[in-house]
């Protein structure tokens, strides 16, 4: 079944290259100049034996993986708390829903402004935008926690911190990685972004940067395939962690991911 998902897969994105490359080369006019798919993938493959792209990709992913890590670390305690103790999120509760549907993308200049270190802010606004689903997921799978189990381990004189041990975070921990996952992708298009808006010393989005005041939309286009192959690369070992570590819980909700 996993076979033929990912034949069918790969026969769509065939079909969409074969009928981009067709529609590009016969379909625009002579005044409109945009690399076919051929083209953008030939310099994509050029692309791993660049040096300067390739120590570009090795600092966006060290933002990236410094982000992402902070993120987790605050959101993850602070999903608990506020899960395990309500008055606290029903205090809390309007400060987060007013911070977090503010676009991660607005905050970019004014992190420019507040902190002057570039990898500093870089790292500042991919902890901004991937904390909010972690916590948020956290704070879910809190509330999910059974009810009945918690009761019956109170029932045979556990404490408030052994039911939190024994039974809330387990329960709790796959809808956390869930939001692991989903940050993943949130935390690569910022650090992308932030690159792109504030410049630096490299990065994808520095060298994207540096392609476009070439006119290279080639390069452009091929930076930016690199970016997606990462953030899918990143999906798929989360899902597959997820898959591993909580396949009870799949069985539990007949979860398909």
């Amino acid at each position: 079944m996993i076979k033929a998902r990912i034949l069918r897969g790969a026969a769509g994105v065939v079909g969409f290259l074969i009928l981009g490359e067709l529609t590009i080369r016969f379909g625009l006019t002579d005044d409109v100049v945009f690399p076919p798919p051929s083209l953008v993938l030939w310099e994509a493959a050029a692309l791993l034996a660049d040096p300067v792209f390739l120590s570009g990709v090795a600092i966006t992913l060290t933002n990236w993986a410094l982000g992402l890590l902070a993120s987790v670390v605050i959101a993850v305690p602070l999903g608990v708390l506020l899960g395990s103790v309500p008055p606290v999120e029903r205090a809390t509760r309007p400060l987060l829903e007013f911070l977090r549907p503010i676009p991660s993308v607005a905050i970019i200049p004014l992190a420019i402004l507040l902190i002057p270190v570039d990898s500093m802010m870089k790292v500042s606004v991919i902890v901004y935008a991937s904390l909010w689903p972690v916590l948020i997921n956290t704070l879910y799978g809190m509330h999910d926690v059974d009810p009945l189990a918690k009761e019956s381990l109170r029932s045979f004189g556990f404490g408030t911190l052994d039911v939190l041990r024994r039974v809330s975070l387990p329960s709790a921990a796959p809808f956390m990685l869930t939001g692991v996952r989903i940050a993943a992708g949130i935390a690569l298009i910022l650090a992308v972004s932030a690159e792109l808006l504030a410049g630096g010393t490299g990065g994808i989005g520095v060298f994207v940067l540096q392609a476009g005041s070439g006119n290279r939309t080639d390069l452009i286009l091929a930076a930016t395939f690199w970016a997606g192959i990462i953030g899918m690369v990143a999906n798929v070992l989360l899902v597959a962690a997820e898959r591993r570590l909580f396949h009870w819980h799949q069985a539990r909700t007949g979860a398909t991911t």
